[in-house]
């Protein structure tokens, strides 16, 4: 298991690493995914930058993102094949829906499978933060790095998706990721110890949507 001690400096390896598994070119299909944004968009939650930038802090403060940063530390810091498999489940029966189920569990397959065949032994059948978390240790990244970067491509990610969902300009997208940044690094570290004890969902509107997203009649995006 990972314990405290000096955290070390990631390489320009490790950077261009996590760059790489985070770039929308890596193919685990996220832009195919909104996360419920879409439900939030069409129910009128969501309309303009404002709305957007207190939305994406909502679930990386306290709800799917927090939780997938918890996730991803609890992979990192696994003991054994055992406890690895405890986490994926608990990951798994907490996604407030079954369309969050389907999302974590696809990237998780896609990401699995791209990872394990370029990184012999890092892929498997895991959900999403699950699968990087254990990557990310069997590689030998920075946990912290690791999971700092993730939120960003997910935050990234979300803000692509409101780009096709209303008029959101290129430059308001950008500054609502830059904003938003410090609160990924906030969150990495209040997830660092990957304690599962600690998890916990209290962005309820973002919940809602994700299951309203299930019986939406016009539907561009999965999720």
């Amino acid at each position: 298991m990972v314990t405290g001690g000096p955290i070390p400096m990631p390489t320009d390896a490790d950077i261009l690493t996590l760059a790489q598994w985070f770039s929308p070119a890596y193919p685990v299909g996220a832009f195919t995914y909104s996360h419920g944004l879409e439900a939030a968009v069409d129910l009128g939650q969501v309309g303009d930058g404002q709305d957007l930038r207190d939305w994406l802090a909502d679930v990386l403060q306290h709800g799917g993102g927090f939780n997938d940063a918890l996730f991803l530390a609890a992979a990192y810091r696994a003991e054994n094949a055992d406890a690895l498999g405890e986490i994926n489940a608990t990951a798994l029966a907490f996604a407030a829906s079954k369309e969050r189920a389907v999302e974590t569990q696809r990237q998780g397959r896609a990401f699995g499978l791209v990872t394990g065949e370029i990184w012999q032994g890092a892929g498997g059948d895991l959900v999403y933060p699950v699968a990087v978390g254990r990557a990310a240790v069997l590689q030998g990244l920075p946990q912290d790095l690791t999971a700092k970067m993730y939120l960003q491509a997910f935050m990234s990610n979300l803000v692509a998706a409101a780009q096709r969902l209303f008029a959101l300009g290129q430059t308001e997208g950008q500054k609502i990721i830059r904003d938003l940044a410090p609160l990924c690094q906030q969150v990495a570290g209040d997830t660092r110890s990957g304690e599962l004890s600690h998890l916990s969902a209290t962005a309820f509107r973002s919940d809602i949507a994700a299951m309203k997203h299930e019986t939406q009649y016009a539907r561009i995006f999965h999720t």
